[in-house]
Protein backbone atom coordinates (compact mmCIF):
# COMPACT_ATOMS: atom_id res chain seq x y z
CA UNK A 1 0.00 0.00 0.00
CA UNK A 2 1.41 3.38 -0.77
CA UNK A 3 1.42 6.20 2.06
CA UNK A 4 -1.39 7.26 3.57
CA UNK A 5 -2.47 10.44 5.46
CA UNK A 6 -5.77 10.66 6.42
CA UNK A 7 -7.43 13.78 8.32
CA UNK A 8 -10.41 13.98 10.43
CA UNK A 9 -13.04 16.87 10.00
CA UNK A 10 -16.40 17.93 11.39
CA UNK A 11 -16.40 20.69 9.46
CA UNK A 12 -16.58 22.12 5.73
CA UNK A 13 -13.77 24.57 6.44
CA UNK A 14 -11.94 21.84 8.00
CA UNK A 15 -12.51 19.87 5.11
CA UNK A 16 -11.30 22.56 2.88
CA UNK A 17 -7.86 23.30 4.88
CA UNK A 18 -6.89 18.99 4.56
CA UNK A 19 -7.47 19.02 1.19
CA UNK A 20 -5.67 22.24 0.45
CA UNK A 21 -2.57 20.76 2.56
CA UNK A 22 -2.55 17.45 0.76
CA UNK A 23 -4.58 14.94 2.58
CA UNK A 24 -5.25 12.01 0.86
CA UNK A 25 -8.54 11.07 2.34
CA UNK A 26 -10.78 12.78 5.15
CA UNK A 27 -12.39 10.58 8.20
CA UNK A 28 -15.96 13.01 9.20
CA UNK A 29 -17.19 13.35 11.75
CA UNK A 30 -19.16 15.28 14.72
CA UNK A 31 -17.92 16.99 18.24
CA UNK A 32 -14.41 16.04 17.53
CA UNK A 33 -14.46 17.24 21.28
CA UNK A 34 -15.93 13.98 22.92
CA UNK A 35 -13.96 12.24 20.54
CA UNK A 36 -16.11 12.16 17.66
CA UNK A 37 -19.73 11.02 17.15
CA UNK A 38 -21.69 10.33 13.87
CA UNK A 39 -21.82 13.15 11.15
CA UNK A 40 -25.05 15.11 9.57
CA UNK A 41 -25.34 13.50 5.72
CA UNK A 42 -26.19 17.17 4.96
CA UNK A 43 -22.41 18.74 6.04
CA UNK A 44 -21.19 15.49 4.30
CA UNK A 45 -22.76 16.61 0.59
CA UNK A 46 -21.53 20.05 1.20
CA UNK A 47 -18.04 18.30 1.42
CA UNK A 48 -18.68 16.16 -1.48
CA UNK A 49 -19.13 19.18 -3.37
CA UNK A 50 -16.86 21.36 -2.16
CA UNK A 51 -13.44 18.38 -2.09
CA UNK A 52 -12.44 15.79 -3.92
CA UNK A 53 -11.00 13.34 -1.39
CA UNK A 54 -12.55 10.36 -0.25
CA UNK A 55 -14.45 10.25 2.79
CA UNK A 56 -15.08 7.80 5.33
CA UNK A 57 -17.74 8.86 7.85
CA UNK A 58 -17.17 8.14 11.84
CA UNK A 59 -20.20 5.99 13.57
CA UNK A 60 -20.74 6.19 17.30
CA UNK A 61 -24.24 7.09 18.29
CA UNK A 62 -22.99 8.78 21.56
CA UNK A 63 -19.72 9.77 23.71
CA UNK A 64 -18.19 7.62 26.44
CA UNK A 65 -17.16 3.67 25.95
CA UNK A 66 -18.09 1.41 23.11
CA UNK A 67 -20.41 -1.05 24.07
CA UNK A 68 -23.86 -0.56 22.40
CA UNK A 69 -27.19 -2.11 23.24
CA UNK A 70 -29.43 -3.31 19.98
CA UNK A 71 -31.35 0.46 19.90
CA UNK A 72 -27.70 1.73 19.60
CA UNK A 73 -26.61 -0.94 16.55
CA UNK A 74 -30.36 -0.22 15.35
CA UNK A 75 -29.80 3.62 14.90
CA UNK A 76 -25.62 3.14 13.40
CA UNK A 77 -27.05 1.47 10.72
CA UNK A 78 -30.20 3.83 9.75
CA UNK A 79 -27.41 6.29 10.15
CA UNK A 80 -25.54 4.48 7.62
CA UNK A 81 -27.54 3.80 5.35
CA UNK A 82 -28.19 7.49 5.46
CA UNK A 83 -24.69 8.92 4.92
CA UNK A 84 -24.13 5.86 2.03
CA UNK A 85 -26.97 7.66 0.15
CA UNK A 86 -25.35 11.20 1.10
CA UNK A 87 -22.13 9.76 -0.71
CA UNK A 88 -19.73 8.36 1.63
CA UNK A 89 -17.40 6.36 0.47
CA UNK A 90 -16.54 4.47 3.04
CA UNK A 91 -16.88 3.76 7.32
CA UNK A 92 -15.41 3.72 10.68
CA UNK A 93 -17.13 1.63 12.99
CA UNK A 94 -15.91 -0.51 16.26
CA UNK A 95 -18.53 -2.19 18.84
CA UNK A 96 -16.77 -3.87 21.84
CA UNK A 97 -18.87 -7.06 24.26
CA UNK A 98 -18.38 -6.85 27.94
CA UNK A 99 -15.24 -8.35 28.42
CA UNK A 100 -13.37 -6.17 25.97
CA UNK A 101 -13.86 -8.67 23.02
CA UNK A 102 -14.95 -6.89 19.62
CA UNK A 103 -18.55 -7.27 19.32
CA UNK A 104 -18.75 -9.86 16.44
CA UNK A 105 -22.81 -9.87 15.75
CA UNK A 106 -22.16 -5.64 16.55
CA UNK A 107 -19.99 -5.70 14.39
CA UNK A 108 -21.61 -8.48 11.73
CA UNK A 109 -24.90 -5.92 11.65
CA UNK A 110 -22.52 -2.88 11.00
CA UNK A 111 -20.93 -4.51 8.20
CA UNK A 112 -24.00 -5.81 6.78
CA UNK A 113 -25.45 -2.11 6.19
CA UNK A 114 -21.91 -0.87 5.22
CA UNK A 115 -22.03 -3.19 1.89
CA UNK A 116 -19.05 -3.18 -0.13
CA UNK A 117 -17.43 -0.30 1.08
CA UNK A 118 -14.53 0.02 2.83
CA UNK A 119 -14.33 0.00 6.39
CA UNK A 120 -11.79 0.86 9.18
CA UNK A 121 -12.05 -0.40 12.44
CA UNK A 122 -12.05 2.83 15.00
CA UNK A 123 -10.03 3.24 18.46
CA UNK A 124 -12.42 1.08 20.26
CA UNK A 125 -9.43 -1.13 19.50
CA UNK A 126 -7.23 0.80 22.04
CA UNK A 127 -9.24 0.27 24.70
CA UNK A 128 -9.91 -3.52 23.81
CA UNK A 129 -8.69 -6.39 26.19
CA UNK A 130 -5.62 -7.47 23.77
CA UNK A 131 -5.04 -5.15 20.75
CA UNK A 132 -3.64 -8.33 18.86
CA UNK A 133 -6.76 -10.46 19.32
CA UNK A 134 -8.58 -7.52 18.23
CA UNK A 135 -6.54 -6.47 15.35
CA UNK A 136 -7.04 -10.49 13.85
CA UNK A 137 -10.53 -10.52 14.80
CA UNK A 138 -10.94 -6.92 12.55
CA UNK A 139 -8.48 -8.81 9.91
CA UNK A 140 -11.15 -11.99 9.61
CA UNK A 141 -14.50 -9.73 9.36
CA UNK A 142 -12.69 -8.18 5.95
CA UNK A 143 -12.05 -4.92 7.35
CA UNK A 144 -9.08 -3.42 5.62
CA UNK A 145 -7.94 -0.56 8.13
CA UNK A 146 -7.66 -0.31 11.55
CA UNK A 147 -6.73 3.26 13.33
CA UNK A 148 -5.08 2.68 16.49
CA UNK A 149 -2.59 4.43 18.79
CA UNK A 150 -1.16 1.59 20.29
CA UNK A 151 -3.72 1.36 22.98
CA UNK A 152 -2.17 4.33 24.48
CA UNK A 153 -2.72 7.87 25.56
CA UNK A 154 -0.95 8.95 22.25
CA UNK A 155 0.99 7.03 19.34
CA UNK A 156 4.33 8.36 20.60
CA UNK A 157 3.49 6.63 23.83
CA UNK A 158 2.16 3.35 21.82
CA UNK A 159 5.36 2.62 19.97
CA UNK A 160 5.79 -1.10 21.39
CA UNK A 161 1.91 -2.23 20.58
CA UNK A 162 2.54 -0.52 17.04
CA UNK A 163 5.31 -2.55 16.17
CA UNK A 164 3.30 -5.60 17.07
CA UNK A 165 0.22 -4.48 14.98
CA UNK A 166 2.45 -3.82 12.15
CA UNK A 167 3.88 -7.01 12.10
CA UNK A 168 1.12 -8.59 12.33
CA UNK A 169 -0.12 -6.71 9.64
CA UNK A 170 2.78 -7.82 7.25
CA UNK A 171 2.32 -11.82 8.46
CA UNK A 172 -0.98 -11.55 8.19
CA UNK A 173 -1.27 -9.28 5.03
CA UNK A 174 -3.97 -8.09 7.17
CA UNK A 175 -5.41 -4.36 7.25
CA UNK A 176 -3.40 -1.21 7.29
CA UNK A 177 -2.53 0.51 10.32
CA UNK A 178 -3.26 3.48 10.61
CA UNK A 179 -1.56 5.41 13.07
CA UNK A 180 -3.31 7.91 15.14
CA UNK A 181 -3.70 10.06 18.25
CA UNK A 182 -0.99 13.25 18.74
CA UNK A 183 0.02 12.85 14.89
CA UNK A 184 1.72 16.11 13.17
CA UNK A 185 4.92 16.34 11.27
CA UNK A 186 7.41 16.13 13.74
CA UNK A 187 5.83 12.71 15.31
CA UNK A 188 5.39 10.92 12.11
CA UNK A 189 9.55 11.44 11.44
CA UNK A 190 9.70 10.02 14.63
CA UNK A 191 8.00 7.11 14.31
CA UNK A 192 9.03 6.34 10.49
CA UNK A 193 12.36 6.00 12.47
CA UNK A 194 10.98 3.64 15.14
CA UNK A 195 9.16 1.66 12.89
CA UNK A 196 9.95 1.26 9.53
CA UNK A 197 6.81 -0.24 8.16
CA UNK A 198 4.71 2.77 9.47
CA UNK A 199 3.07 4.11 6.40
CA UNK A 200 -0.28 5.47 7.45
CA UNK A 201 -1.10 8.15 9.61
CA UNK A 202 -4.35 9.77 11.03
CA UNK A 203 -4.41 13.54 12.04
CA UNK A 204 -6.55 16.11 12.93
CA UNK A 205 -4.32 19.48 12.62
CA UNK A 206 -6.33 21.63 14.51
CA UNK A 207 -5.83 25.05 15.48
CA UNK A 208 -8.09 27.64 17.33
CA UNK A 209 -9.63 30.45 14.78
CA UNK A 210 -11.14 32.97 17.10
CA UNK A 211 -14.83 33.91 16.56
CA UNK A 212 -15.75 37.00 14.33
CA UNK A 213 -18.23 37.77 17.23
CA UNK A 214 -17.68 41.50 18.72
CA UNK A 215 -20.44 40.85 21.77
CA UNK A 216 -19.92 38.69 23.70
CA UNK A 217 -21.75 37.27 26.97
CA UNK A 218 -18.92 35.87 29.35
CA UNK A 219 -20.49 33.54 31.98
CA UNK A 220 -23.23 31.92 29.52
CA UNK A 221 -22.00 29.11 28.88
CA UNK A 222 -23.54 26.58 25.90
CA UNK A 223 -21.73 22.92 27.37
CA UNK A 224 -19.51 22.42 29.98
CA UNK A 225 -18.88 25.74 32.00
CA UNK A 226 -15.34 26.35 31.17
CA UNK A 227 -14.99 25.39 27.59
CA UNK A 228 -13.79 27.74 25.13
CA UNK A 229 -16.83 29.30 23.22
CA UNK A 230 -14.81 31.98 21.33
CA UNK A 231 -11.98 30.07 19.42
CA UNK A 232 -13.10 27.11 17.16
CA UNK A 233 -11.14 24.08 16.39
CA UNK A 234 -10.23 23.82 12.89
CA UNK A 235 -7.20 21.57 10.24
CA UNK A 236 -5.00 23.69 9.57
CA UNK A 237 -3.63 23.26 6.18
CA UNK A 238 0.37 24.00 6.80
CA UNK A 239 -0.10 21.41 9.13
CA UNK A 240 -1.09 19.23 7.20
CA UNK A 241 1.43 20.53 4.45
CA UNK A 242 4.35 19.48 7.08
CA UNK A 243 2.96 15.89 7.55
CA UNK A 244 2.30 15.17 4.25
CA UNK A 245 6.02 16.59 3.81
CA UNK A 246 7.38 14.36 6.51
CA UNK A 247 5.51 11.37 5.32
CA UNK A 248 6.40 11.32 1.70
CA UNK A 249 10.50 11.80 3.15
Amino acid sequence: MEKLLEVCVDSLASARAAQAGGADRLEFCSALAVGGLSPYPELLRQIKAACSLPVRCLMRPRAGDFLYVKEEIDLLCAQIQTLKAAGADGFVIGALAVDGTLDKPAMARLLDACGDVPVTLHRCIDVSRDLAETYRAAAALGIDTVLTSGGAVSCQNGTAALAELLALRDSLHGPEVLIGAGVNAAVITELRAALPGARAFHMSGKKLVESAMQFRREGVPMGLPGLDEWHIPQTDADAVRAAKAALLQ
